[in-house]
Order: structure tokens, then C-alpha cells, then sequence
């Protein structure tokens, strides 16, 4: 499943509802204490309740109401599902999805309580009909009562045939959307709860306040992340040993039972074994894992050092992950991640997030309030937590994000920065940042993108790119601008047309080539993913560009279920293939040395 929002309800500073869509990538920025935190603490409460867990002082203190209501929306759903009675359905036969065909689960917890209790629902467009609303509850004796008192033809056996009889039969089912209580301890509801609880996505936190504790925090959780994802990708052989204890365990009742009946058969009819096998917290709370450092236990070293762990596992988990997909979805929730980090190290750190986001199982929730490090993670993720005039949290999002962030958190341009490259979007500053590496290092007087600081890259985002144009929004750096964009969108040319009209020294070029991905070489490629596909400079026969090629040559070999999106492949070729490339590949892909002249006017305004 993949998350797509959060709601937040009367939880701290959040009184009132506030939502929050969720990218793969989705970056939280704000001031220090603004909420930031609240947002992620909100679904470690949500799927573990464990690392934070809810507390009586979680309610906002300004609501009478004790209340805290936690609700996340999922996509991406199992086709299938076994919820009782073992037999399979669908999430949408059993009208447990949205008008959006989204699974959207609200937990309850009251505060009001010394020790929170929590309460569990599904939203979703039910049946109200009287009779015909709360069949999930009943059990089979009672839906076999049903089909026979309204005579229906249908077996009496397999409650997903059972309840979707009665429902058909039904005139007006009167659905609408509603609540669906699915933890009533009576009720076999509950059940139905702990078979979806199942497929819900990992997640997995890491705070930037921990204790040092070899038991706990920072050096302790990217292990506990680990074990957890270990634990999933053997889930079935889990269920086969639970299999195996639950059918020995009935025998040993039955056996009891018939021994029983020599001493005194009417001592009891039946002795019927009830049996519940552990949770996945309880299976990934059996096994700790400790690390040591030259004998110097890891707790022991300094913040730096510990938070250091988390480059390294994040950067360690985005290579695994490439080499074996991922079955069960899985979140990580980082909190401030460019803290006690050198800046070489914040940029390993934002090429593993943009790496493990692009994985088909795998979502990245950040927090920071350094726009720097934000700034070269993807736009679209980027969410801002503000306050209006009462104190109320606002979130922001979209083409105007960035223009509240830097007015809330004081941008200003770097001194050292003579020209601004602009570019589509994330995955072109990666690309040409490893093209100039290439041809400097054959022609020292090509810039290398990749490490001056003269040159500042501006993301200007697609759809945006028109009104960043149009209204001149740089004008106000006072640095003259080279925009670099794809020949795939036709009315670029008009936008290139009017920053070649400016007097002020600026110049845009369209690529000859359909995309920059036009540019990588066969070998490149190869080398990077031990997949052979035909790079074009236009799209092939089939109307199919480089990054759609690959991507369902790339999903084949990985034995995806689906073909990865274009923007996933266009992230692994910038990661992976563009590095390889050297000046000898660039020349024979380019050989009227259209790349090198990008470079070389960029370099004019560097002397």
C-alpha cells in the first residue's frame, strides 16, 4: 500500500483538522516548533505507537474534546484479500474503499483515559440499509440465518459469498460514506481489521533528540528498520510456523478433550483452542541487534558519529533495495537529517531519498527547517507548516511553496554564485552535473558543474516553467541565466524565444535531441544496469522515449508486478548511468558537440 495523506485532529498545536498529502519524496519545512515533528510522531503513533507513544497530554490543551484522531489514506491496494472465512475478495466488493477507490483508516484515541484506548475505523461508502449495514460484524451462523430467512440461492458456506448475496439481493442498499467500527472486541469485524492491519506499510522513525541508550535511539532504530523490512520479506514462512504451532496446539486440545470424556463426559462438550498468533511488532521486538565500533560501543561516540549511522544506512538500504524489490511498502520518516552532518555528507543523504523514494514500495517523509537541504529535493514533495494570525498550523503546497519559504526563512543568494543554470527539473541537474565532470576532465577549461560554486542550478518545474519566465522571477539575483530545456514540450520554444530577447546577457537552448536522457550512451547504461536497450534520439517506432524503454526493461529484469513511471527511470539513469558516462561516450552520442557548447557558454560567464 502507499500512503497518499495524513489528517491530524486535536493533536497538540493541530486542534482543528489539518491535511496532509503524501508524496513519495514529501519534504516538511518550517521554523523550530512550528509542528513539523507533531506530523511524523502522528504516524509513528499511527502504525506503531511504540517509539512515540500516545499520552494523555498528546489532546490539545485548548479543546475540552480528549479525542486525537489520527487518519491515513492508502493506494496501491492488494487486488485480492482473504478478510475471513478463508476464502477471497476484494477491499471494494466489501464497500471498504472511498468514491476515490482509496482505503481510508481513522484511529480514535482518547486521552481522557490515564492508559489512551484506541478505536478503529474504515471510511468508506457502505451500505446504511437497515439490515444490510453491518453484515461485516455478523459471523457465519449468522449469515447463513439470513440467506435462509430471505430465501436466497447462494451456498451456505464462505462469508464474502454469503455477504455479497445479501447485498445483491438487496433493493436499495442506501450507501453512503460512514464509519466502520472494525476493533468491537465481540464482533467479527475485528477480525476483518487484523487481516488488512497486515498489508499496511512499515514505518519506521528516526528522531533527531534521542537518548543514548544501547536499547534505544539513534543507534538502535536503523537496526530495529531493519530487522522489521527482514521480517516482512519472510512473512510467509512467519505464517507457515504459525500455521504449524496453531494445528499442533488444536491437536493437543482435541486430544485433551477426548481424555477428558473417559474421565467424565459431561464435563465439557467441546474444548476449543483459541488462537492468536503474535503481531509483526511482537516478532520484530525478539531481536536486537547492538553495533560496536573498534570495541567502542556506537552509543558511546559522539552525536556526529551517530548520526553519521544514518547516512550510512540510508545510502546502504537505497543499493539493496535497487538490487531486490521490495514486496511490503515501507515509510521512512526522517527527522531534520541534515543535523551535526558535513555537507558532503547531506548530499549523500539527498541522493539516497531520492533513490529509495523512486523504489515502487517505498515512500521518504523528511522534516528540516534548512531550505538548503531541501532545495535540491523535488518541488512537488515539498510541504510548508506555518502559523496564521490566530496560531493556527497552515500547510502550503504547490507553485508558490517556495516564494513562503523564503520569506519565512530567509533566503538570500549566494555571493559566490555568477550564473544561474535552469533547468526542468531534478533529475537535469544530475545529468549535466556528470556530463561537464566527463568533459572536464579531457578539457580543464569546461566547467565541472559538479563542484563549482560559481554556478547555482535553479529547478523551475515543468508546468511552472512558463510563469518563472513570463514574470522574471530571478530578475532580482542580479545574475545572468542559462536555461537549458527539453525539446519534448513544444512551447519551451516560446519560452526560449524570450530569454534570448532579454538585454541582460541571459541565453536559453532546447536540445536537439528529444530529452536529455537522449544524450546517455548504450554502454553507459549497460554498465550501470546489466540491461541492453537501444537509446534514440527521438522516440522509437513504438512512440516510446529512453526513460519508458528502460523503465520496462529495467521493471522486467526486476520482476516488478507493473512497469516503474518515467519519472522513476528518468531518477535511476541520473543516479546511476549519467556518472558513467565519459567524454569519448559524449562524442560519439553528440557528435556536432552540442553538450560542450552548453558548457562552454556557461564557462564565459565564469572568468
Amino acid at each position: 500500500m502507499k500512503l497518499e495523506s495524513i489528517e491530524i485532529e486535536n493533536l497538540r498545536c493541530y486542534k482543528d483538522v489539518v491535511k496532509i498529502q503524501v508524496d513519495d519524496l514529501t519534504t516538511i519545512i518550517g521554523k523550530n516548533d512550528i509542528g513539523k515533528s507533531t506530523v511524523l510522531e502522528a504516524l509513528e503513533i499511527f502504525f506503531n505507537n511504540d517509539t512515540v507513544k500516545i499520552s494523555q497530554d498528546d489532546a490539545n490543551i485548548f479543546n475540552e474534546d480528549k479525542k486525537v484522531v489520527i487518519t491515513c489514506e492508502f493506494s496501491v491496494l492488494p487486488e485480492k484479500i482473504i478478510l475471513d472465512s478463508g476464502i477471497d475478495t476484494t477491499l471494494e466488493n466489501e464497500y471498504l474503499l472511498t468514491n476515490e477507490k482509496t482505503l481510508k483508516i481513522k484511529k480514535v484515541f482518547d486521552c481522557g483515559k490515564k492508559n489512551p484506548s484506541c478505536e478503529v475505523f474504515i471510511i468508506a461508502q457502505h451500505p446504511t440499509a437497515n439490515g444490510f449495514h453491518n453484515l461485516l460484524e455478523l459471523k457465519e451462523k449468522d449469515l447463513q440465518s439470513i440467506i435462509k430467512k430471505q430465501e436466497i440461492d447462494c451456498p451456505l458456506k464462505g462469508n464474502p459469498i454469503m455477504r455479497a448475496a445479501i447485498w445483491k439481493n438487496a433493493t436499495d442498499l442506501e450507501v453512503k460514506e460512514v464509519d466502520i467500527p472494525v476493533t468491537k472486541p465481540k464482533e467479527d469485524s475485528k477480525r476483518i481489521w487484523e487481516q488488512v492491519d497486515k498489508y499496511l506499510p512499515l514505518f519506521a522513525l528516526f528522531q533527531s533528540d534521542r537518548s543514548s541508550k544501547d536499547s534505544d535511539g539513534e543507534v538502535q532504530d536503523p537496526m530495529k528498520a531493519a530487522v522489521a523490512a527482514a521480517i516482512s520479506e519472510v512473512q510467509d514462512d512467519i505464517e507457515r510456523i504459525q500455521k504449524k504451532v496453531q494445528e499442533r496446539t488444536e491437536e493437543i486440545a482435541n486430544n485433551t478433550h477426548n481424555a477428558l470424556k473417559t474421565i467424565d463426559k459431561n464435563l465439557a462438550s467441546q474444548l476449543t483452542p483459541e488462537f492468536t498468533p503474535p503481531t509483526i511488532s511482537k516478532w520484530t521486538g525478539l531481536f536486537s541487534v547492538n553495533l560496536m565500533t573498534d570495541g567502542i560501543p556506537l552509543n558511546k561516540r559522539g552525536s556526529g558519529v551517530r548520526r553519521l549511522v544514518l547516512v550510512s544506512f540510508f545510502k546502504a538500504e537505497a543499493e539493496r533495495l535497487l538490487k531486490k524489490g521490495n514486496k511490503k511498502g515501507i515509510i521512512y520518516a526522517v527527522e531534520e537529517p541534515e543535523t551535526a552532518q558535513h555537507p558532503n555528507n547531506q548530499k549523500i543523504l539527498q541522493s539516497s531519498f531520492s533513490t529509495l523514494s523512486s523504489e515502487p514500495n517505498c515512500q521518504v517523509i523528511l522534516t528540516t527547517h534548512s531550505p538548503g537541504f531541501a532545495s535540491d529535493l523535488p518541488m512537488d514533495g515539498i510541504r510548508f507548516i506555518s502559523r496564521d494570525e490566530s496560531g493556527k498550523p497552515a500547510i502550503a503546497h504547490g507553485s508558490d511553496v517556495l516564494t513562503e519559504v523564503a520569506d519565512a526563512l530567509g533566503v538570500t543568494p549566494d555571493s559566490r554564485v555568477k550564473v544561474l543554470v535552469c533547468v526542468e527539473g531534478p533529475t537535469d541537474v544530475s545529468a549535466l552535473k556528470a556530463l561537464s565532470s566527463a568533459l572536464h576532465v579531457e578539457d580543464n577549461s569546461i566547467p565541472n558543474l559538479d563542484t563549482d560554486d560559481r554556478v547555482a542550478f535553479i529547478v523551475l518545474g515543468g508546468g511552472n516553467l512558463k510563469h518563472w519566465v513570463n514574470h522574471h522571477y530571478l530578475k532580482g539575483l542580479g545574475r545572468p541565466e542559462i536555461h537549458i530545456y527539453d525539446s519534448d514540450v513544444s512551447s519551451y520554444a516560446d519560452s526560449a524565444k524570450a530569454i534570448n530577447e532579454r538585454a541582460d546577457g541571459s541565453r536559453a537552448f532546447i536540445t536537439n535531441k528529444y530529452e536529455i536522457e537522449s544524450y546517455l550512451h548504450h554502454d553507459a547504461i549497460k554498465a550501470a544496469f546489466d540491461i541492453d536497450i537501444d537509446v534514440t534520439d527521438q522516440p522509437n517506432s513504438d512512440g516510446k522515449a529512453t526513460p519508458r524503454v528502460f523503465a520496462e526493461a529495467y521493471s522486467i529484469a526486476q520482476n516488478y508486478d507493473g512497469i516503474m513511471k518515467d519519472n522513476n527511470a528518468k531518477i535511476r539513469l541520473a543516479d546511476r548511468a549519467f556518472p558513467l558516462m565519459t567524454a569519448d561516450m559524449i562524442h560519439e552520442r553528440d557528435p556536432l558537440d552540442e553538450v560542450k557548447g552548453w558548457f562552454t557558454k556557461i564557462g564565459e560567464y565564469l572568468v
